[in-house]
């Protein structure tokens, strides 16, 4: 059975399929050859087929679009081909792997290997660490955070780039909605999830492997939305919010909490504190990052169509609780930040050496008998309107 929809659009020269693809014969894809037809009079230089959201396809359905693929070749010799694929849709990135020895003017690219330049750092389970010992810092503010942006009992909630899962069983726990769907694509993060949901027996939350900028959920069918600390790390965080307006139900709203890296701050050794984290700011800038994306939120909202948008900051400090538990949070930030990132860069030995000063000496703040050290936070939310 076929439950497919195919459309082109003009601006990114791009045939986009979604659904379910299985015809029993070729006659029954006579909408896709029309489509094409169309693409064709009206592009030029590349001409891109997306198959992110094109959960099942049949062989009939394949080979049809193959012939599509070769017939660009023969008629507009001039035009390259891009098949745009996911990891997230497995056959997929599977079958038309090989489609690219067809002709040099076709390219099949898997677009999630690289569709931010700092997945390879965020997503090898380096970040595990890091999420763990925030949320544990973070989750006394948020519990009373979360009902002034619209979280109540009873609701269908979807957490996107959940991480390792554990703000999404935190708001089971707190909450109880009545769905629970979390989301992410880094798979050592939501096997962490999984493990960790099946130790306390938490059976209800639904962890999927999905990419955030496009999303395998039907539009219009959550009443509240989460994107903690997320659109941060993405070079496009556009993309991701019009995902989230996208499953968000009309009159729901959309939750989401990013930093400002720089102004972390700590006494004493304030000012070698400061310069760290404007450092830290620079290193995420250069992997196209943007850890300063917090004050940012009320905008983003707004440029999305979201109404209603309420905003708030935090900062959260080492008198929130154990001192020691802010220590270990910068500690798994000095470890992925100066370990891992500024080598990757290519930071001198020089420069890591007064970046891991840095951390310590907020270290040493958060500790000290007499100190002080702050973390802030933006939450904003926005209302999808009816």
């Amino acid at each position: 059975m076929s439950t497919y929809t195919v459309r082109f659009e003009d601006n990114n020269q791009e045939i986009i399929f979604a659904g379910v693809m299985r015809p029993r014969q070729t006659k029954e894809l006579d909408d896709v050859r029309d489509v094409f037809e169309r693409a064709l009079t009206r592009v030029s230089g590349t001409l891109n087929f997306n198959f992110k959201r094109l959960l099942k396809a049949n062989n009939v359905a394949f080979q049809e679009m193959v012939s599509l693929f070769t017939s660009v070749s023969k008629r507009r010799p001039e035009l390259k081909v891009r098949v745009i694929v996911s990891s997230v849709v497995g056959w997929a990135a599977r079958k038309f792997k090989i489609v690219g020895a067809i002709s040099p003017n076709i390219q099949v690219e898997q677009y999630d290997q690289t569709f931010y330049p700092g997945q390879g750092v965020l997503e090898n389970g380096s970040f595990i660490s890091i999420l763990r010992t925030q949320t544990k810092m973070t989750w006394r503010h948020e519990r009373n955070i979360l009902p002034r942006h619209g979280m109540a009992e009873g609701k269908e909630v979807a957490d996107i780039c959940c991480g390792i899962g554990d703000f999404a069983l935190l708001l089971h726990k707190e909450f109880k909605p009545k769905r629970l769907v979390a989301v992410d694509h880094a798979k050592p993060s939501l096997q962490y999830a999984r493990k960790v949901a099946e130790e306390f027996g938490i059976k209800e939350v639904e962890y999927i492997y999905g990419d955030a900028s496009a999303l395998l959920l039907d539009s219009n069918q959550f009443d509240f939305v989460t994107c903690r600390h997320s659109l941060q790390v993405f070079n496009k965080p556009e993309l991701i919010l019009k995902e989230l307006f996208r499953i968000c139900k009309p009159g729901g709203r959309v939750y989401i909490s990013n930093e400002k890296n720089s102004h972390c701050l700590g006494e004493p050794r304030a000012a070698s504190i400061a310069w760290t984290y404007e450092e830290v700011a620079r290193l995420w800038a250069h992997f196209e990052m943007d850890i300063e994306l917090g004050p940012k939120s009320r905008r983003y909202l707004q440029d999305t169509g979201f109404d209603d948008i309420r905003m708030e900051s935090i900062m959260v400090t080492n008198l929130d609780g154990d001192p020691k538990d802010f220590a270990d949070v910068i500690q798994a930030w000095e470890d992925v930040y100066a370990g891992e990132m500024a080598v990757k860069r290519g930071d001198t030995p020089e420069f890591i050496s007064r970046f891991r000063q840095g951390f310590q000496d907020h270290i040493a703040a958060a500790l000290h008998p007499k100190g002080y050290a702050g973390w802030p936070i933006w939450i904003a939310s926005g209302r999808k309107p009816l």
